[in-house]
């Protein structure tokens, strides 16, 4: 199937961009059976789905002669999860719809108001936005939607995960009955059929996920590292690729301003994008990935949405997706159209078998291979510097009498050792990474005890995270009935109904013997039971038929439960008393009534 069929203004301005064939999604949305029907589509992140919905509504949008007729108000609507997605569709349906003379408004969070209410009086015939505003902008009187004949949801999935189903409700409440509606999903959970069958009317459903995975033309990568080498093998990849673009996903905010930091001081054209940027500085971010003033760009998974790079080559998950959806999303960034892209994951030795996991859950075939060496990174050095000093190149007059100087002063060789030395000086210089076998594993986990706790002894309590526990009050807790100081108190291990800790093994038995002696020496009815642990919570997880209290030790802090915000759903894991404080600087003080206002725990 190609696009002959297609209104001349519309088939003009994809020959333009250098569309051939519409891709799966395209291709199902202009069959004769779409035709004027509501769609419910699932397609993968880069499937060409601004493409499809653009010409999805062209029936809907174009007059006899092909173009858009004047309209006081909107005659399209489509409304986009995040800013930099419904910018990104703006600009796609204006490429499309500019030969038929289609104005577009575009109404987003960030951006001024009031020049936006200008442009929905001036008669655009088609608006994008996301929901928050075109909401406000419906409420103020500013967007009039009683003649419009299509609306599309472009990512429903996305904005009812973000919380705007009221917003999207009220909006589509204001839409006229004899609408087109076209909703656009990557997954189809429960909200979106409900939403469907209330907003829709006899709706086609159309599923390209099995025919255009969303990882067809992408090569995963799977890198075991030392945790403490992430950065390093970060530096690493990006030299060995030296893609065109790349874009670089961390869990965090914080995460991203550091990485981000590290690669400016390494000499990297870096940019970065997180829910702390303001709309300019993101603006400004993607017209330097655009213009080339910038290859890298360092992205949390939200602050990515939306963002359509076609250089883009590379995506390292610098931290791990939270789960395969989200492997899957961020991958997509890359790919498109055609094009090859390559996704790598970093893994830390520890999390592999979680990542494993998650492949298989995805259906990703990954390969498993060790960080580039400087050595390999130097033999493709070697490669890409002979292909671009010996490609034919234009110079003029100028350019060959500064040669024939620089030829009767210096010999041949050395003018090309010189030139072979200004390219490599631009490069930053690639990292020695530990190697990737069981002794340097081995060893790398060694490297990360604290001094002092090379060799340490494990102790379990009778309370976990059931019983809400927590470190601010479980180290005065220990500091209390064992006789020792924080610092001597390792790595805490807080599981569903017990905690494990470390104490080193010179003062096990010292401290074995205070816990024993102030058992009850508060006068409590129920204390805290405290012992030596055979194994870590590892092996006591595998086969642990200890009874645990129900309830949490009276005293302890009433609440409903650990916070569900943190990455780690299993509870919080801490690797000593410095991570575990507050402010996370130095830990907690040792005091008798850890939480302001509430009861001494008991023990």
């Amino acid at each position: 199937m190609n696009f002959d069929n297609l209104p001349p203004f519309l088939g003009e301005a994809l020959a333009e961009r250098g569309y051939e064939k519409p891709t799966a999604v395209q291709a199902a949305v202009i069959e004769a059976e779409a035709a004027g029907r509501d769609l419910v589509v699932s397609a993968q992140t880069g499937s060409g789905k601004t493409v499809a919905f653009g010409l999805a509504m062209a029936e809907q949008l174009l007059a006899e002669d092909g173009t858009v007729p004047q309209a006081n108000t909107p005659l399209a609507l489509v409304i986009a999860p995040t800013r930099e997605l419904a910018l990104q569709v703006s600009r796609e349906l204006m490429w499309l719809y500019g030969k038929a003379g289609a104005r577009i408004a575009t109404c987003v969070g960030g951006m001024d108001a009031s020049k936006e209410r200008r442009a929905l009086r001036g008669g655009a015939q088609i608006v994008v936005g996301t929901p928050g505003r075109l909401r406000d902008h419906l409420e103020r009187g500013a967007l009039e939607l009683s003649a419009l004949r299509a609306v599309v949801l472009d990512e429903a999935d996305e904005m009812l995960d973000m919380g705007f189903r009221e917003d999207l409700e009220e909006i589509l409440d204001a839409t006229p009955e004899g609408r087109r509606t076209l909703l656009f999903s990557a997954t189809m959970p429960r909200q979106i059929v409900a939403l469907a069958k209330r907003y829709q009317r006899d709706a086609l459903r159309i599923s390209t996920v099995g025919d255009d995975r969303g990882h067809g033309d992408i090569a995963y990568q799977a890198v075991t590292v030392s945790p403490s080498e992430i950065e390093n093998a970060v530096v690493n990849l990006l030299r060995f690729h030296e893609a065109e673009t790349a874009m670089l996903f961390c869990a965090t905010r914080d995460n991203v301003r550091r990485l981000h930091a590290t690669l400016q001081e390494r000499g990297f054209a870096v940019v970065a994008l997180s829910g702390e940027h303001s709309q300019s500085e993101r603006n400004q971010a993607m017209q330097a990935m655009r213009d080339r003033r910038a290859r890298v760009c360092v992205a949390t998974d939200v602050a990515a949405r939306g963002i359509d790079l076609p250089t883009l080559s590379l995506v390292i998950h610098v931290e791990i997706p939270r789960d395969a959806e989200a492997l899957q999303h961020r991958s997509g960034r890359t790919g498109r159209a055609g094009k090859k892209g390559t996704a790598v994951i970093l893994v830390p030795y520890p999390r592999r078998k979680r990542v494993e996991s998650m492949l298989r859950g995805a259906k990703i075939n990954a390969d498993w291979i060790n960080a580039p060496t400087p050595q390999e990174i130097q033999k493709q050095d070697r490669e890409r510097l002979l292909t671009a000093l010996l490609a034919p190149v234009e110079v003029d007059e100028e350019d060959r009498n500064l040669a024939a100087k620089l030829m009767a002063e210096r010999s041949p060789e050395d003018i090309a050792a010189a030139l072979v030395r200004a390219h490599r000086a631009a490069m930053p210089q690639p990292e020695e990474l530990i190697e990737n076998t069981p002794e340097a594993r081995k060893a790398a986990q060694q490297d990360r005890h604290r001094p002092g706790f090379e060799d340490t002894v494990w102790f379990r309590m009778d309370l976990g995270r059931r019983q809400n526990a927590d470190p601010r009050w479980i180290l005065p807790l220990l500091c209390r009935r064992g006789h020792i100081t924080r610092n001597e108190i390792g790595a805490i291990r807080i599981g569903p109904a017990e905690t494990f800790f470390q104490v080193p093994r010179p003062i096990s038995d010292k401290f074995e013997d205070a816990i024993k002696r102030t058992a009850n020496a508060e006068g409590d009815d129920e204390p805290v039971h405290i012992e030596r642990s055979e194994g870590g919570p590892r092996e006591q997880a595998r086969n642990n038929s200890k009874p645990h209290r129900k309830g949490p030790p009276r005293g302890a802090p009433n609440r409903d439960g650990p916070n569900r915000d943190g990455p780690n759903r299993d509870g919080p894991r801490h690797s000593g008393p410095r991570a575990e404080g507050p402010t996370g600087r130095g830990g907690p003080r040792v005091h008798a009534k850890p939480f302001k206002g509430g009861k001494k725990p008991r023990g």
